[in-house]
């Protein structure tokens, strides 16, 4: 039976913004308030979908959330219709209009974590939504987050869904952002890698001291356990703290791994050794050949790795063996990390092309190739039961660049989010994206009697 990795790239939204809500998140704090272009956003999105795509990766595509979020604001107090619920929110509390309209759920890396079903008890594919409840702006978009999954995964013999973890701190969970996973072949049992950033219970392990560490070990035992994994098919590993202090929010943002090959930064782990150990013994044991490629400090710091995002890349297999390296644009203007990846490609190792794709609008908002794919290993029984709707297609790309050019600003600043015509422009847009991408009714505005 054949067996794919799927990439789900999250279709940006029409409120992308730059609203400056992610602390610990270079370049979001550094972009705050500048003005966004959401047309140009979404269609450098959708030409890194169409690329793949013609490369001849499956690809699919994940809607974005309704926002401006009323319903959380009307959570928060502020009552009347619509219209003056965003007025007074303006008016009373910015800074939570900006959360409430905040374009995030983009990256979807962080839309939940995927165990594929050669790995879970049940032989199902199992998804847990992210509460990634470290950030408000975030925090909001888990029930969304389910229901579109559930609407792209709907058949109950394939495919097993749970909710987000308890919403406390020592439940912090990410998704697949702080998850990878290794095999031989993504239709054979593998090793999947869970990093997290502090424990919430143990004291051994040492938290960083200026930015927040979003991922807990427990959260990541717990979804292990949700999804029915095998303890000799898991490996937790603490992110180091010392990065996390330097800008590393996620373990995305200083390694990547496919197949059998852990692409990561020198200063990445704490006690590295002994993971890359365990990831080799265990991946071993499902007949595999861990393959490790470290980048050393003395080449790329890791202040390079944040601004350039070299490990927020996608690591893709090719049929023939080889890997490619998808990188943003920021990699070749940064000369150090430039000069490694026109190295690394001559070294007879795994990557033997790395391709340069301008994601500038959310790389201005902290996210790279990386964080804008959920990826989902299927094999071919289970793709034939997604919802064809969600599966990128030469048409499907056609219309969906139509629809953002008819729909999408093509300038959004913080003061146009006060607008209450942003409000219908976007539902008008997502209640044509569901029938166009066959998704049913999945927004509150749709749900609500």
């Amino acid at each position: 039976m054949k067996s794919f990795e799927v990439n789900f790239d999250g279709l940006v939204g029409p409120t992308h913004n730059y609203g400056g809500l992610s602390y610990g998140n270079v370049a979001s704090q550094s972009n705050s308030q500048q003005a966004s272009n959401p047309r140009e956003a979404a269609r450098q999105g959708l030409a890194k979908m169409k690329a793949l795509m013609e490369m001849g990766f499956v690809q699919g595509v994940l809607a974005p959330q309704e926002r401006p979020d009323v319903a959380a604001l009307r959570r928060l107090g502020f009552g009347g219709s619509d219209a003056q619920v965003i007025e007074r929110a303006a008016r009373e509390a910015m800074p939570l209009l900006v959360a409430s309209c905040s374009a995030s759920s983009m990256w979807v890396a962080n839309a939940a974590t995927v165990s594929p079903s050669a790995d879970t008890a049940d032989g199902r594919v199992h998804f847990t939504a992210a509460n990634l409840n470290c950030k408000y702006h975030r925090s909001i978009e888990h029930p969304t987050t389910s229901r579109v999954l559930g609407a792209m995964f709907a058949n109950t013999q394939h495919f097993a869904h749970h909710a987000a973890l308890p919403a406390v701190a020592q439940f912090g969970d990410e998704g697949a952002a702080n998850h990878t996973r290794f095999c031989r072949a993504y239709g054979e049992p593998g090793v999947e890698f869970f990093v997290f950033g502090r424990s919430a219970f143990d004291a051994r392990y040492p938290a960083p001291h200026k930015y927040p560490a979003r991922q807990t070990l427990e959260a990541s035992q717990a979804v292990a356990r949700l999804h029915g994994l095998s303890a000799d098919g898991v490996v937790y590993a603490q992110q180091n703290p010392a990065v996390i202090d330097q800008g590393v929010f996620h373990n995305d943002v200083i390694a990547v791994g496919n197949g059998e090959v852990l692409f990561y930064h020198e200063d990445a782990f704490l006690d590295t050794e002994a993971v890359l150990a365990e990831l080799q013994a265990k991946l071993a044991g499902c007949g595999g050949k861990f393959k490790a490629i470290c980048v050393p400090r003395a080449q790329v710091t890791v202040e390079d790795a944040v601004r350039s995002y070299l490990f927020n890349s996608q690591l893709l297999s090719r049929e023939d063996g080889s890997m490619l390296l998808i990188v943003p644009e920021e990699c070749r203007n940064n000369e150090r990390v430039w000069a490694y990846l026109s190295a690394l490609t001559g070294q007879g190792g795994p990557v033997t092309e790395v391709k340069v794709f301008d994601l500038k609008q959310s790389m201005q908002n902290g996210g790279g190739p990386a964080c804008l794919r959920l990826r989902v290993a299927l094999n071919d029984t289970e793709l034939a039961a997604v919802n064809p709707g969600v599966i990128m297609t030469a048409p499907l790309y056609d219309t969906l660049t139509q629809w953002v050019d008819r729909h999408y600003r093509d300038s959004l600043s913080e003061r146009d989010l006060a607008d209450p015509q942003l409000l219908l422009e976007c539902r008008t847009a997502l209640d044509e994206l569901t029938q166009i991408l066959k998704l049913g009714s999945v927004y509150p505005f749709q749900l609500q009697p």
